[in-house]
């Protein structure tokens, strides 16, 4: 998944200049473009040369372990789960250590991950596989077949249900979300969908599923209570969209498209969008910060962009972080104000996963 690039950016750079900004679109402005100042609310102009939003703590060495896509974790265990999709495998890291604590191989292309009740779900993209792997270490304890490219999934906890994007590269392969029971690992429903589904969010609280069909330019909505498709969001602002994550809050998804590169707000109750701002072009991965009303948008071009959601639900850039070439993916853990970045190996250069704190955090 996530093929697509804009052009890359000097990599391990520190934060841009003080003086420099992405440029934003009025809220509901089509193509209008204003400069963007870095006050939020009543913040002087000066905050502008703060430090990014997020420091690096530390970084974790993965060797060989090659291209990343998805993260997942397992808090109780204190463990990492990285999808080494250039190395077949997933590498599970003991975060008290550091350290690579099993290398889940035999695998043609992980994408997805989910960590739900002491198990492992993995989306396999070549073997067209949803496996689970469960006991420790972990070993292989089921599989379903789904179709090529299985990809992004996330977890209804009231359901038990898991939702995984798959298919959509020809009609012998259609484009599928398929629902997962994982307390009987079954498949009960394979919803049919436009076009590849790129990212999944859920709203706990309505128990809505919102699916992200890039190519068609809509947003899908699925009744995890009724296993059903209960509408579909058309997007005019951009296209191509990417990653979305949910704001429970305030009622926003959040919705990353790179034709051009934008970042749409939609309210959830009326399924409209509401504000937009420009972005980078080649959005992986996105997150909320439910503590400080900050967006992480992980660029292709290996970066992170921050937002910050004033009051008004106003979206504010704030200072770049430049992580490296090929940085897409990413995982934020908001019980520890972290986010951890997997940074590709390249030539002599190991693999690593680069584990940014909040500025509120502290975090070591």
């Amino acid at each position: 998944m996530y093929l697509r690039k804009r052009e890359e950016m000097k990599s391990t750079s520190e934060a841009m200049p003080s003086g420099a900004s992405r440029l934003t679109f009025t809220p509901m402005g089509g193509l209008a473009r204003t400069a963007v100042s870095c006050a939020i609310g009543v913040m002087a102009l000066g905050a502008c040369a703060q430090a990014p939003v997020l420091k690096l703590s530390r970084t974790i060495s993965l060797g060989s372990a090659g291209k990343f896509d998805h993260l997942a974790i397992d808090l109780a265990g204190n463990r990492l789960f990285v999808a080494a999709t250039g190395n077949h495998s997933v590498e599970v890291i003991d975060l008290k250590t550091d350290k690579v604590q099993q290398s889940i191989t035999g695998l043609g292309k992980p994408h997805g991950l989910a960590w739900v009740g002491g198990s492992l779900y993995v989306a396999d993209g070549t073997l067209k596989e949803l496996q689970v792997y469960s006991g420790a270490p972990l070993a292989l304890a089921g599989k379903i077949k789904l179709s090529d490219d299985a990809d992004d999934m996330v977890y209804d906890a009231p359901s038990h249900l898991l939702f995984v994007g798959h298919g959509g590269s020809d009609a012998a392969n259609p484009a599928r979300v398929a629902v997962v029971d994982t307390s009987n690992f079954s498949l009960v429903a394979n919803l049919p969908v436009a076009t590849h589904p790129e990212a999944l969010e859920i709203d706990p609280a309505t128990e809505r599923v919102f699916v992200n069909v890039a190519d068609a330019g809509e947003v899908v909505v699925i009744d995890a209570k009724t296993k059903a498709i209960a509408a579909h969001w058309k997007l005019t602002k951009a296209a191509d969209n990417v990653p979305l994550v949910f704001d429970g809050a305030q009622h926003r998804l959040y919705i990353a498209c790179r034709t051009p590169g934008t970042l749409i707000a939609v309210d959830t109750t009326t399924g409209k969008e509401v504000t937009s701002i420009a972005s980078a072009g080649g959005a992986d991965d996105l997150f909320f910060d439910e503590a400080l009303h900050r967006i992480y948008l992980i660029s292709g071009a290996g970066e992170v962009d921050p937002y910050q959601v004033d009051d008004s639900l106003a979206i504010h850039a704030l200072p770049v972080l430049h992580t490296a070439a090929g940085a897409k993916t990413a995982l934020f853990v908001q019980d520890q104000n972290l986010l951890y970045v997997g940074v590709p190996g390249v030539g002599a250069h190991p693999a690593e996963v680069r584990v940014y704190s909040t500025a509120a955090s502290g975090a070591k």
